[in-house]
């Protein structure tokens, strides 16, 4: 395996803070619903550094989901400042967003997102497809991160061979594949039973153990108390910016 990649026995870092990779400042979100206008999004501001582990929850409405897409560069911002990794995305086009989507953002979703038809490593290749990467390096890179995630022995099993928690782990090893700048999981453990989301949150732990900058969303306090820093929406607005005493 090659030394960039995410290692599940890999020694607990010092976790001394790094670069800022998110910086939003003041940003604000309205959308139009006819002659009404909801603010989802109401002058948040905050900072994101490498190798954080950042967990983000709020009640329904909160506007939690609309900070995770813009986190995930899937939304710009009605106004305010929104800088990823040294980019300023805020005004960026559709295509610019997609862009810095497969170069610097490794998705983990609830429902896992998997092709049915295709075994697990090509599931995994799938973002290098897209980047444009020869074929012997996309199988090079899909296996090494299927290796990360503890799949060496399910790499050409498809999705309805493989248990719960072993599709979210194909999941998580094609947000890695692309050596991204954040892991942005959303509700990563909201279709697996308690015993297997206990294995997958362990498993974010050792990849922040190796340097991976992960956020998280979530609306389950147990799931939030893995991080290091949890921010708390409500109305729109950062109600508190946490660091558990016990992390």
């Amino acid at each position: 395996m090659s030394e960039t990649a995410p290692s599940p026995v890999a020694p607990r870092s010092l976790h001394a803070p790094g670069d800022i990779v998110i910086d939003i400042r003041d940003v604000t979100k309205l959308y139009r619903m006819g002659s009404e206008i909801v603010y989802a999004l109401r002058g948040v501001t905050t900072k994101i550094h490498r190798n954080e582990y950042l967990a983000v929850m709020g009640p329904s409405g909160s506007g939690k989901s609309t900070l995770m897409n813009m986190l995930g560069c899937l939304d710009t911002p009605t106004a305010g400042h929104y800088e990823f990794a040294g980019e300023d995305v805020s005004q960026m086009t559709d295509d610019e967003l997609a862009d810095i989507r497969n170069r610097e953002i490794g998705f983990v979703f609830q429902s896992f997102n998997l092709l049915p038809r295709s075994d697990a490593l090509h599931n995994v290749e799938l973002p290098l497809i897209y980047a444009g990467l020869p074929a012997a390096r996309r199988r090079e890179q899909a296996e090494e991160a299927l290796v990360s995630v503890g799949l060496s022995d399910r790499m050409h099993h498809k999705p309805n061979e493989l248990s719960g928690g072993q599709r979210q782990r194909v999941a998580i090893a094609r947000a890695l594949v692309n050596r991204p700048s954040i892991i942005l999981a959303d509700e990563p453990t909201g279709a697996l039973d308690t015993k297997t989301g206990v294995e997958i949150m362990d498993l974010f732990e050792e990849l922040y153990d190796h340097g991976n900058t992960i956020i998280v969303v979530t609306h389950e306090e147990e799931v939030a108390r893995h991080a290091r820093r949890i921010l708390r929406l409500r109305d729109g607005l950062i109600e508190a910016d946490e660091r558990p005493k016990d992390r």
